[in-house]
């Protein structure tokens, strides 16, 4: 994608007719960015169920807020900041369910205070599921997964969707320095767990 942040000529076009009601100016320009923001919502949160959801949910808000969108960055920059903040909005949410249900499941205990059962953890199957994990590619998808929310978004913004440093600033509302000091640490931490990924297989060897 290129540098330039200038919305292209039938972005505001459509643009201008969707804001003037034209319903089919309005999804044209869905159907010209559904995909990219369908991508961006399922790299950020690995579900398709959720990025489904997401899309329309981005573009519910686009409509309902594009009288007030002025145009003077490209449409695409501000779906794509829609859909980040609805991506990470879900994020959390996961997160808060994920641990009041981890709560819940916590030990039980008999009557005299015991533990009622121990927990059993299959080694043999942990080893398979190391072995299976042994392409690269998924070792920097499980790399990126780990990476603290501000610093995946940066990373898929920048080195999976190409968006330039000034059209992250327009989807994040950061400096452009913010963005690409926390892009360098992603990629350092993302360098560092790929090195200790092939250390491990060299050492299994």
């Amino acid at each position: 994608m290129p540098d330039e942040v200038a919305p292209p000529p039938e972005d505001r076009q459509l643009l201008s007719r969707a804001q003037a009601g034209d319903m089919a100016a309005f999804e044209a320009l869905v159907e010209s960015h559904r995909d990219k923001v369908f991508g961006l919502a399922l790299r950020m949160t690995r579900s398709e169920a959720d990025a489904a959801e997401i899309s329309q949910d981005t573009f519910l808000s686009a409509y309902q807020h594009l009288k007030d969108f002025r145009g003077d960055a490209a449409f695409s920059s501000w779906v794509y900041r829609i859909a980040a903040n609805h991506a990470l909005m879900r994020l959390r949410h996961r997160r808060v369910v994920q641990a009041a249900e981890e709560e819940l499941k916590g030990p039980e205990f008999t009557e005299r205070g015991s533990l009622a059962a121990y927990p059993e953890q299959d080694w043999s199957r942990d080893a398979e599921e190391k072995a299976l994990d042994a392409e690269t590619g998924l070792a920097i998808q499980q790399a990126t997964d780990r990476l603290p929310e501000g610093y995946r978004e940066v990373f898929l913004l920048k080195d999976v969707e190409g968006l330039s440093y000034e059209q992250i600033a327009e989807v994040t509302g950061d400096s452009v320095p913010a963005i690409k000091s926390r892009l360098h640490r992603a990629r350092l931490a993302l360098r560092e767990a790929i090195d200790q990924f092939y250390n491990r297989d060299n050492r299994a060897v």
